[in-house]
């Protein structure tokens, strides 16, 4: 019934989204769908490896790999299988798409796309826009939400579809460029991989420095370790989880790169002050959370 209610209205009619969804850490994902849909399938891999194929317009089979920081879309009526790795399972942003606008975000993208980090790339809020779809959605299918979702939507792709316009945004302040030292620089590359599992290599390769000479300068900019404050800004991230959605807190210890529920719930209390339970109790009682 809503998705006839956004194919007749004039607005939503140009694009909208017909399902949605996050999947962490998937082992055994394997979609196959020999009949088609008539949804464009839009698959954003946060970690992890994965494959699709897709049947093109001669019905010649295209089948690619993906690996974290790859997005693509499957075309709409187009045969399809996308899978994960094994080895190193996938965690996945995924859309199902249509409209009369949908084949323009569409085109060009059923080979994969790499959005990778950098100064001014916004992963991170292009993944706040994708939660407030799938919040909007999940809070009810009245004429506004649906509309407010689509617009979003819309928001989303263009951000993909126009990734140098979207990112060239925010980097003039007054005609100017903002200027960047490393050490924001590096807060930054950890803000966009929130949702993964960093090294200290990883972080010092990006800013072209030595382990151990990033560190000392990361230290002494911060006072903390570089993977003690991406753990910090991790939490922080947890808290704002804890505190306006209802994921579970399992759930939330997956999106931002723990395995170990454990584990995730002693670094929690150790940053926090109280573990992760007790943090959304106080939350939800009005209670004050001193960290």
């Amino acid at each position: 019934m809503a998705i006839d209610m956004m194919r007749k209205d004039p607005i939503m009619s140009q694009l909208h989204v017909t399902d949605i969804g996050y999947f962490p850490h998937a082992h055994q994902h394997y979609v196959k769908r020999e009949q088609p849909i008539a949804q464009y399938i839009l698959i954003y891999v946060m970690d992890g490896t994965g494959h699709y194929w897709y049947e093109d317009e001669m019905g010649k089979k295209q089948e690619y790999q993906v690996a974290a920081n790859h997005y693509f879309v499957i075309p709409a009526f187009a045969p399809h299988a996308y899978w994960t790795d094994e080895d190193s399972p996938w965690t996945i942003y995924w859309i199902h798409f249509e409209g009369a606008l949908a084949k323009y975000y569409a085109n060009g993208v059923s080979v994969p796309q790499l959005v990778k980090p950098e100064l001014y790339s916004r992963i991170s809020t292009r993944t706040d826009h994708f939660e407030e779809i799938f919040n909007v959605l999940n809070h009810g299918y009245t004429l506004e939400s649906l509309a407010y979702a689509s617009s979003l939507l819309n928001y989303y792709l263009s951000s993909l579809r126009y990734i140098k316009q979207y990112r060239s945004a925010i980097q003039r302040q007054d005609g100017k460029e903002e200027s960047f030292d490393i050490i924001e620089e590096s807060i930054h590359y950890m803000k966009e991989n929130i949702e993964k599992r960093l090294t200290l290599k990883d972080i010092a390769d990006y800013t072209g420095y030595s382990a151990s000479h990033f560190t000392a300068i990361f230290r002494q900019s911060t006072g903390n370790a570089p993977l003690a404050y991406f753990n910090i800004l991790k939490m922080q991230y947890a808290c704002n989880l804890l505190t306006n959605t209802n994921m579970q807190i399992n759930q939330i210890c997956h999106k931002i790169g723990f395995e170990d529920c454990y584990y995730f719930s002693r670094i929690f209390s150790k940053i926090v002050g109280v573990p992760p339970t007790k943090y959304r109790g106080s939350i939800q009682n009005n209670d004050i959370v001193h960290h």
